[in-house]
């Protein structure tokens, strides 16, 4: 079975296009017989020719330039994580965009982990896979040092692993959450060919991701929020997250977990110290 419908991108801008108000834009709703948009409005926003909009949408006409897939993006009104996702679509990798495959990290990045004693802090790939991380971060999510290689990735760890399943407090949300997130990553880093092969092996271990991944509606950014663990030692703990970007180093980003109140912070305390005995 196919990870997606094979007219990927179509399906994408047809999904978008049935989403917005013609009011809104100005044009008469008249008869219709679907929602939305129609492809010649789209054609109009985006200064294109209706057909060759139409063909993008059925398919045809061969793969749209990096100004066409701009132009739509405009006329769609899309968000910038849905911009890049459809240049993923389009073009396979976002324009100028070379994704390099990370396996670690340069010291000093490790010590500025490092110096993050009581909030959990790693640093990821844009495919998700965890390639650094500190103390409290094995405390508290996962010793990665245990793990293969391969086998530090968030998603992987998030379909395929009961434990860290069972640790988080409202999976469903957290599943979509990550899914999104990790689609708007990949998109931005242009990491086709590593996305390709990471889906079709989380798809077939877990028809929930290949749901999550199906829907087009799940592209977002994830810059901040609030994640609730519950662990089997310590119990409910609340973190504020924080995402940054790596100065240089657009294939990685460092989350930062800082515990939301003083008693959650005490059970980080507790736990590592729990582990350092």
């Amino acid at each position: 079975m196919p990870v997606e419908p094979t007219n990927k991108l179509g399906n994408f801008l047809r999904d978008r296009r049935m989403r917005l108000d013609p009011v809104a834009f100005g044009f008469a709703t008249g008869r219709r017989r679907t929602q939305g948009l129609r492809r010649e409005e789209v054609a109009q926003r985006a200064n294109i020719s209706p057909t060759w909009y139409t063909w993008l949408e059925q398919g045809r006409g061969g793969a749209p330039s990096a100004d066409v897939l701009n132009r739509i993006a405009t006329g769609l009104m899309l968000t910038e994580p849905e911009r890049e996702h459809l240049f993923m679509l389009g073009l396979g990798r976002p324009p100028e965009v070379r994704y390099k495959v990370v396996d670690s990290v340069t010291p000093r990045l490790q010590r500025v982990l490092d110096a993050l004693e009581g909030s959990p802090a790693i640093i990821k790939t844009a495919t998700w896979d965890v390639v650094a991380w500190n103390r409290a971060a094995t405390a508290l999510l996962t010793d990665y040092s245990k793990l293969p290689r391969e086998q530090r990735n968030i998603l992987r760890l998030m379909f395929g692993n009961p434990r860290v399943r069972a640790a988080q407090d409202d999976w469903e949300s957290v599943a979509r959450f990550v899914v999104g997130s990790f689609r708007a990553d990949a998109a931005r880093a242009g990491a086709g060919a590593e996305v390709t092969e990471l889906v079709e092996e989380l798809s077939r271990i877990s028809p929930e991701f290949e749901a999550l991944w199906r829907d087009n509606d799940l592209v977002a950014g994830h810059g901040e929020g609030v994640k609730r663990l519950r662990h089997p030692e310590v119990g409910l703990i609340e973190l504020e997250f924080s995402v940054f970007a790596v100065d240089g180093r657009p294939e990685l980003g460092m989350v930062v977990y800082n515990p939301a109140t003083p008693a959650d912070a005490e059970r980080i305390q507790a736990l590592m110290a729990s582990r350092s005995g």
